[in-house]
């Protein structure tokens, strides 16, 4: 998967083409390097954003993505995935002067792009091996960060990971035209690089934890969240419905390569957009997102939203599905209702959708049967109690980060928690074998 299906490569070309050099440098030359750098106390992983800019500015940019490494390993997805309008962007200082705010994310991308070009190295902070071995499970964003800082102190890491590919959400579930699977991996090559062992098509049950907990000094829980929720109405469980992140992974490896007829998305989330974007991409005539409340309760960015409507998409406010209606194994309707701002059906409000695919984004499960199965570790709807500033929980054997543990947020945050948890990690090391 280093290079794109050519079909997925012409339909899915970058969202925001890499800078050229010049105009990178101009752009760099914009920024007023503050000294209080709002930009870099809104990233959660707090890059030191005018240091990294300024040495772009003078032609250092191993320095620039030495800066941004420092911060967060996965520095190249992040540019390209960030939510940076809200984000670093949003605070930039030229937003107070009606002036464009820096273009961090591209800035970053550029660093990066450059560092990849040339063969980078991810560099140690601890010469030699250290006693202790940790134990990763799942192999998204947040183990890695965890992965990736251990393995830099010095310590042994292995990430166990129940699908072939490592990246999580990074390689299957973001949009392909902002991140290619092959950019992620790309990037966690890097990681490897550091003596980091991955094994794939690893389930974890109560037993192989077991045998993990006995094998390993400490064990980081990166798993994300589980199956996407069902679309719970008569009919929902035809062939026809397919889950959002189900459909992303497919066309990104490129086991869909088109997209025909109608096609209804359930849900008004960034992964909801992301998928109808997709499904427009691949050729669907007509695309519509399904959601229950008004456009100001939708939980998409608004950057995604008007992103939507110029690829297409049509969007039906205040709608609900009723059922399913069916020819043999053809869909051929989504039943739809208009709902009062109680979200009560009205009255005589039905119509029919006419759907060849139903795609749903409306939520995700925790792993339960999974996380139920470590012992001593509190759980809070389903979500991993753990100590904000360590990632460590109840059980001080295991620490925790990413999704599982906040719910479902950004790429970002769960850099952020793997690394703070690895920091915490490290010292648990030390202090154990002095």
């Amino acid at each position: 998967m280093r290079e794109q299906h050519p079909i997925i490569a012409e339909r899915f070309p970058d969202l925001h083409p890499p800078f050229a050099p010049q105009a990178a440098v101009v752009e760099a030359n914009r920024c007023l390097n503050c000294f209080d750098a709002p930009c870099t106390a809104a990233c959660p992983t707090h890059i030191d954003v005018p240091k990294f800019i300024k040495k772009i500015a003078s032609g250092n940019l191993n320095g620039s993505a030495r800066t941004i490494l420092d911060a967060n390993v996965l520095g190249a997805s992040c540019s390209r995935v960030c939510p940076v309008d809200v984000l670093c962007e949003g605070a930039c200082v030229m937003n107070h002067h009606n002036e464009q705010p820096i273009e961090i994310g591209r800035l970053q991308r550029f660093a990066m792009d450059a560092f990849h070009a040339r063969g980078g190295k991810l560099t140690k902070k601890f010469d030699g091996r250290r006693e202790g071995k940790v134990a990763c499970i799942g192999a998204g964003p947040a183990s890695l960060a965890c992965a990736a800082e251990l393995a830099q102190q010095g310590f042994a890491v292995t990430v166990f990971e129940r699908r072939p590919l490592p990246g999580g959400l990074n390689t299957y579930g973001v949009a392909e035209y902002k991140l290619p699977a092959w950019s992620s991996l790309r990037e966690i090559e890097l990681i490897e690089e550091l003596g980091v062992e991955f094994r794939f098509g690893v389930e974890i049950d109560a037993e192989r934890l077991a045998g993990i907990e006995e094998d390993f000094d400490l064990v980081f829980i990166g798993v994300g969240l589980g199956a996407g929720h069902g679309l719970k109405v008569p009919g929902g469980d035809h062939s026809g419905v397919m889950d959002a992140l189900e459909f992303i992974a497919a066309y990104k490896t490129a086991k869909i390569t088109s997209a025909t007829g109608n096609v209804a998305v359930i849900g008004a989330g960034n992964t909801a957009i992301d998928a109808a974007n997709a499904a427009r991409r691949l050729g669907a005539e007509d695309v519509s997102i399904v959601y229950r409340r008004k456009r100001e309760s939708m939980s998409a960015f608004d950057f995604e939203y008007e992103h939507a409507k110029q690829e297409g998409v049509r969007f039906l406010w205040q709608t609900v599905p009723v059922r399913l209606s069916a020819d043999g194994g053809m869909l051929e309707f989504l039943e739809c209702a208009r709902v009062d701002d109680a979200l009560k059906p009205i009255t005589g409000s039905e119509f029919s959708l006419a759907c060849d695919l139903i795609i749903t984004a409306i939520g995700q499960s925790p792993l339960l049967e999974l996380l139920e199965c470590v012992k001593g570790v509190s759980l809070d709807a389903g979500r991993v109690v753990v100590e904000r500033s360590t990632g460590q929980t109840a059980n001080p054997k295991y620490f925790a980060g990413g999704d599982c543990v906040n719910g479902g947020r950004e790429v970002v945050d769960a850099v952020a928690d793997g690394k703070r948890a690895a920091i915490a990690m490290t010292h648990e090391l030390e202090a154990a074998y002095v």
